[in-house]
């Protein structure tokens, strides 16, 4: 496995997801500026971002799938990113796309959606598109291997034709991949050029470890010391066997320990880890206790030195939200994501 030295950690590009900034005062110009004075040098591009600067624009609501409206909109935003001397790494969360039954509304719906994200993605400049497991429940979905790998490949050839990418990544409350590993195996299958990983701390910890509905806040099913010693198997095998060219980026954040624990039933069709993601995520050492260090640790012994991306979600410890300043956040991102590259070095 590859040494990971502190000159190696200090080639890895920087990035800064567009939704997990600010509040909803916050204007998608202040975001960028305040992302770039921080020394961010991309930006992970949220499509409801596109969608809300196309609103502030037209001081008119525009539905999402007003593509032609959103493609114009796109071609600003790509002017305020190089005004802020910011890339778009990628475009994101596309979400519950795979396994809707062949002939159905709904399939139809998602792949209008991606051709209409493509057109976007085309204006942008940028190459890659975020998949991201879909949590659709099982009635309503196939989630064979055979139907998912389907449905991904043929997405993959539609963004290969005009040299896109697809990063697929598991979110922990997904319906059938809520784990690394699991989109691993679904990748493989795919066997495209053009499809890899986006592997996030948050996820991975959150789906092996962690569990938002105990009292410990982690995996009550088996003991503590199982738990740990499962968790840094799995660790250990993501290190060997994922090629560090199908890792296509890494996001960071941590975790809040919910207390008390969050309800083990669905709240509002939101699966207990989902609504943890949507609103428990702080940076690193803000409050968190996930081993967010050791997953780290793992993709970059694979070798992977591509980027790393601050995507958190901090609604404080209690969820409820979080008031800040946009510039010093921004600021403390960054030291807070310098600081995990550090740790992580064997140095």
């Amino acid at each position: 496995m590859e040494p990971i030295t502190t000159a190696s950690v200090q080639t890895i590009p920087l990035a800064y997801a567009s939704c997990s900034i600010g509040s909803s005062s916050d204007t998608l110009p202040r975001k960028l500026e305040a992302i770039s004075k921080a020394g961010f040098t991309a930006i992970e591009l949220s499509f409801p971002d596109i969608v809300k600067y196309a609103e502030h624009l037209k001081s008119q609501p525009i539905p999402s799938d007003n593509f032609s409206e959103l493609v114009n909109v796109a071609n600003e935003i790509r002017d305020l990113c190089e005004a802020n001397s910011l890339t778009i790494m990628m475009l994101q969360p596309f979400a519950n796309f795979e396994g809707w039954p062949r002939g159905s509304t709904e399939r139809e719906d998602a792949f209008a959606r991606a051709r209409g994200w493509i057109e976007i993605m085309k204006v942008l400049g940028t190459d890659m598109l975020q998949v991201g497991a879909t949590d659709t429940p099982l009635d309503k979905i196939s989630t064979t291997r055979e139907a998912v790998v389907s449905d991904l490949r043929e997405l993959a050839d539609m963004l290969a034709q005009h040299n896109f990418r697809l990063a697929y990544e598991n979110w922990c409350w997904s319906t059938h991949a809520p784990g690394w590993k699991d989109v691993w195996e679904i990748v493989s299958a795919v066997d495209r050029p053009n499809i890899g990983l986006c592997l996030d701390t948050f996820q991975t910890a959150g789906s092996e470890w962690a569990d938002p509905t105990t009292e410990s806040g982690v995996i009550e099913e088996v003991p503590y010391g199982a738990l740990r010693k499962n968790f840094a198997a799995s660790m250990d095998e993501l290190a060997r066997t994922v090629p560090p060219e199908k890792i296509y980026l890494l996001q960071i954040s941590d975790a809040y320990k919910v207390s008390p624990p969050l309800t083990s039933e669905p709240v509002e069709g939101l699966r207990p880890r989902g609504h943890w993601s949507h609103d428990y995520r702080p940076m690193p050492y803000d409050g968190g206790y996930l081993p967010i260090e050791d997953v780290a640790k793992a993709v970059l012994k694979t070798g992977f030195r591509g980027w790393f991306s601050m995507e958190i979600f901090d609604g404080g410890p209690d969820g409820s939200g979080k008031k800040y300043e946009i510039e010093g956040y921004a600021k403390k991102a960054m030291e807070s994501m310098q600081k995990l590259l550090l740790n992580c070095t064997d140095e």
